[in-house]
């Protein structure tokens, strides 16, 4: 399962189980919001580690360049985040 997936499925289940969700919203309460994000990710079960999740926001972001209007100033989608971190709270939250 690759990153994208994982996220997915942890997103439905949050929006599923309010005790997940509430336990994944407090990690941005912590001193590393982002590492701890993680960890409790890794508790779950699921494989998401910080170079990769950045790696894969960045990846998931220049795809999206290239494919609107060759990123240009006109590119309506590039007003959007790259970080998957922060498009998985405003999931959930």
């Amino acid at each position: 399962m690759d990153i994208f997936e994982m996220l997915e499925e942890l997103q439905e289940k949050a929006l599923h189980d309010e005790e997940l969700r509430k336990c994944l919203l407090q990690t941005k309460m912590e001193k590393e919001p982002f590492m701890a994000f993680c960890s409790k990710c890794q508790e779950l079960g699921y494989a998401i580690y910080p170079m990769e999740l950045i790696a894969a926001g960045e990846e998931s972001y220049a795809a999206m360049k290239r494919s609107t209007n060759g990123g240009g100033e006109n590119s309506p989608m590039l007003e959007g985040e790259d970080d998957l971190y922060e498009m998985f709270f405003a999931a959930i939250s």
